[in-house]
């Protein structure tokens, strides 16, 4: 059993345990509440955890976009199962040579350094950014100002939350609502809030709303995808709030230490942005020198993790190998990462973004939907298609932002939240989160 709460904390020097005080607390904490034009889930699991999601669009009045992917999913099932009672978009997503997506500078990058060493260490097993950008495309194309972004593993969905996420987009480029229940972390965070460490959760891309005429980020295929698209350029954070909270379903972060492996550079470039930003600096000062000292860091952190878990009385032996294991997999691979690696990646990062804006300003608007689904698709390769059938000789009944009008009377207490029991849900598939694909069959 994953044991969560800690009974003691303890601090360490390498590491900034919450990131918190970079968001902006709402200037109106009462926004007037406003509606999104479509929810985004990208999914690798099956449909049946689509439910509240679907039941939240309905609650809306939006649309509802699902990306699938993997042999556990697909856009049919999905649209057998809920197509009738929801605006539904569900869309099976190629893999990246049949999509119309940039030759991401970024990706290049990882994929020479992984060249040159052995083991491919570097190479992404998951579509998540992917799926991300096409729905980033997808809305521009239909026209959509506001969008949120939920995964499909985020449970306790409170319609008044998200109205009023999307109203502090009027001031703000990007809100989050706050993730609780299992903590979105990494598996060398959890290791280090299981062992008694003050650790926090930051907002992610597991529950964001996005106004999308003003931010013009992309999700790079990296662990922390999410972080680096809250980035403004060579600046700090986009305008960025938080509000409201959802849940995430339990995962085991330390099945395999192939997960902690993998998200290693993600997490290192992330958190040593961060730790800058922290401070009150820009992304502009994470120059050689910069990573050089905070890969330093990095390791005495890991390394004070691991002597923590070893001194953690109320582990059994195996539950302790086991974070152990994971531990000694992050940092063989911190091993393998140079601060030329670090330096050169936001270089690449940064001609991307460059990248990025100009290709979504070159795709076609006001589509309707078959048209932008196939201007998803890459060059030669067969048109997207979306589920239900007869949406793809037609647009979605009314892609535009519906107004809210708040009901009359005011419901009681506590109505409008759509929750259901997880214990029925995470049977349904082997153990993942959205960061990390299930191991193959």
């Amino acid at each position: 059993m994953v044991r969560v709460n800690p009974v003691e904390c303890e601090e360490t020097t390498y590491h900034h345990g919450s990131h918190r005080d970079l968001l902006e607390s709402p200037v109106d904490p009462s926004p007037i509440p406003r509606n999104v034009n479509a929810i985004i889930v990208p999914t690798a699991r099956p449909p049946a955890y689509l439910t509240e999601a679907v039941e939240l669009a309905g609650a809306l009045g939006c649309t509802l976009v699902t990306m699938h992917s993997g042999k556990w999913t697909t856009a049919a099932q999905a649209a057998e199962r809920f197509g009738a009672g929801v605006d539904l978009i569900a869309i099976d997503v190629p893999g990246p040579d049949r999509l119309h997506l940039p030759d991401w500078e970024t990706s290049r990058l990882l994929a020479e350094a992984s060249r040159l060493l052995a083991g491919n260490p570097f190479a992404r097993r998951t579509d998540l950014s992917l799926k991300r950008n096409l729905a980033l495309m997808l809305s521009h194309m239909l026209g959509w100002s506001r969008i949120l972004f939920l995964d499909d593993d985020i449970t306790g969905l409170n319609p008044d939350d998200v109205r009023k996420a999307s109203g502090l987009l009027d001031t703000y480029n990007a809100v989050g609502l706050q993730i609780g229940g299992f903590p979105d972390n990494s598996v060398v965070c959890h290791a280090y809030r299981q062992a008694g460490g003050e650790q926090q959760s930051f907002i992610g891309g597991g529950a964001l709303a996005v106004e999308l005429e003003r931010s013009t980020s992309f999700f790079p295929d990296i662990y922390n995808d999410d972080w680096f698209f809250l980035l403004d350029g060579d600046k700090r954070l986009q305008p960025t709030s938080v509000t409201g909270q959802v849940v995430q379903y339990p995962y085991d972060p330390f099945r395999t230490p192939e997960r902690a492996r993998a998200e290693e550079l993600g997490d290192v470039l992330a958190e040593g942005i961060y730790w800058l930003l922290d401070q009150g600096r820009s992304i502009a000062d994470a120059d050689r020198g910069h990573w050089g000292r905070f890969l330093k860091r990095r390791a005495r952190f890991i390394e004070d993790v691991l002597a923590m878990v070893r001194a953690d009385d109320a582990l059994g032996s195996h539950e302790k190998d086991r974070r152990i294991a994971a531990l000694k997999g992050a940092l063989g691979r911190l091993a393998l990462i140079t601060p030329s690696l670090c330096e050169s990646y936001l270089q690449a990062w940064t001609a991307d973004r460059r990248q990025w804006q100009r290709h979504v300003e070159e795709l076609p608007t006001r589509q309707q939907l078959p048209d932008a689904l196939a201007a998803l698709s890459g060059q030669g390769c067969p048109p997207l298609k979306s589920q239900p059938a007869e949406k793809n000789g037609q647009p979605t009944a009314d892609m535009r932002l519906k107004p809210y009008r708040p009901p009359v009377p005011e419901p009681p207490e506590g109505a409008g939240v759509v929750a259901a029991g997880v214990d029925s849900l995470v049977s349904a598939a082997p153990e993942q989160s959205d960061n990390f694909a299930p191991e193959p069959a």
